[in-house]
């Protein structure tokens, strides 16, 4: 899959606090394997370079991901200087509701530095996810006071400060300073019982490679550790970025695709056609027949993710599929010049009045347009008796004929 076929799209949700968080949505533009939610690093915003690359590279795979500002950086709402890790633990909840009730809850987290820590703080709190990511992430929040050295002296006494970080200037206040002290991770990670993924620099010079040993040794298997050789803190070279979603990809499918596979490989009696929700979106829909996959869907305008027909879609694909094929197998039988045959279907509701053919005169109809187009060298009545005959297909005279449709609750 290439970019070309990913799509990112601005959506908003609200905080713990009220307020409303701004994100990307990258996704592909066809079956989404699972979803994923992406925590940013410390004062950074969804579009960090590292957030969107590896978003983006992750949607070209199949993984869709939500990435979305903390209160206050960004386009979010709120003032960062009344912030903190416990709030930013808090927006990542939020997050994952918002993708638990619009799309699907997150099976990967993934975290880049101050956002690695928050993530495996929040990670309990998502039962759904099953793998967790961090990416140059410190092992305590604590570590954050490093970077705040000349202040520090002057939040604790005055009671806040203007820090430079990254070149822009930032209020702390002392309220943050004491929601970070002492704020180990150690027991969260053992007892976070989801697969792991360390990737970090042997020379990080923001977060030491010591972080990612302790992190390391505090999980629990399965968990493993990638090393990132010369890349920078912010994966600021667009291979760093890349490589590290290649690797994550392949990785998180080993726990991530478990569920869809078991589903999609479940045997389908022969006759039976089997449609089931992926939950890889509001109205995306799994069509099983005879070993066939098909994916239904609804334009993004209805709700869906337009990564597949509609239902009406598929209704008018097999009345001209069975057309079609009626009209190759009468003109062979009769040894016809018909080279190739096309048919073009339409849908659309009209008021019984305006439709002069329908015995029907009040109320709303519905209307099959069906055009089709035959090349060879044909007369004109051969082609008025493949005309006679493509309304004798099954499925033409099924949907035109009295039908039943039995329903009942199985399970």
């Amino acid at each position: 899959m290439t970019d070309s076929a990913i799509r990112t799209q601005k959506v908003t949700f609200k905080s713990a606090e009220g307020g409303d968080l701004a994100a990307r949505l990258d996704s592909p533009k066809d079956r989404v394997r699972a979803y994923a939610l992406f925590a940013h690093c410390f004062t950074c915003s969804k579009d960090v370079f590292a957030a969107s690359r590896i978003s983006q590279a992750l949607a070209a795979r199949g993984i869709a991901v939500l990435r979305f500002d903390f209160t206050g950086l960004g386009d979010s709402d709120g003032d960062f200087a009344n912030t903190n890790f416990t709030s930013n633990v808090q927006d990542l909840i939020a997050a994952a509701d918002f993708l638990r009730e619009e799309y699907e809850a997150p099976a990967l987290l993934i975290g880049h530095s101050l956002g690695g820590a928050a993530v495996l703080a929040a990670a309990h709190r998502m039962p759904e996810a099953r793998a967790v990511a961090t990416i140059a992430a410190p092992s305590s929040a604590e570590h954050v006071k490093a970077h705040l050295n000349a202040s520090l002296d002057e939040i604790e006494s005055a009671g806040e400060a203007e820090v430079m970080l990254s070149g822009r200037p930032f209020r702390i206040r002392k309220q943050f300073l004491d929601d970070i002290e002492g704020r180990a991770l150690a027991g969260e990670i053992a007892h976070m019982k989801k697969a792991l993924i360390v990737f970090h620099a042997p020379r990080d010079e923001i977060v030491s490679i010591d972080n990612a040993t302790d992190i390391f040794v505090a999980a629990k298997h399965p968990k493993s550790f990638v090393s990132l050789d010369d890349a920078d803190h912010l994966l600021s070279r667009r291979k760093d970025a890349v490589y590290v979603a290649d690797v994550m990809s392949a990785w998180a499918s080993r726990f991530i695709d478990e569920q869809g596979e078991e589903a999609a490989t479940e045997p389908v009696e022969n006759g039976i056609v089997r449609v089931e929700e992926t939950r890889a979106g509001k109205l995306q829909q799994r069509v099983l027949v005879r070993g066939h996959v098909l994916t239904a869907d609804e334009p993004e305008d209805l709700g869906g993710m337009d990564s597949g027909p509609t239902p009406y879609d598929l209704l008018l694909a097999a009345l001209g599929t069975c057309t079609s094929m009626t009209l190759r197998m009468y003109a062979d039988r009769k040894k016809w010049p018909l080279e190739r045959v096309r048919v073009d279907l339409t849908h659309e509701r009209v008021h019984a009045e305006d439709c002069a053919d329908c015995e029907t005169g009040t109320g709303m109809i519905e209307v099959l347009t069906r055009d089709i187009a035959l090349s060879g060298d044909l007369d004109e009545a051969q082609r008025e008796k493949l005309l006679e005959i493509a309304d004798k297909c099954p499925v033409h005279r099924t949907i035109t004929h009295e039908m039943h449709i039995p329903t009942k609750i199985v399970g």
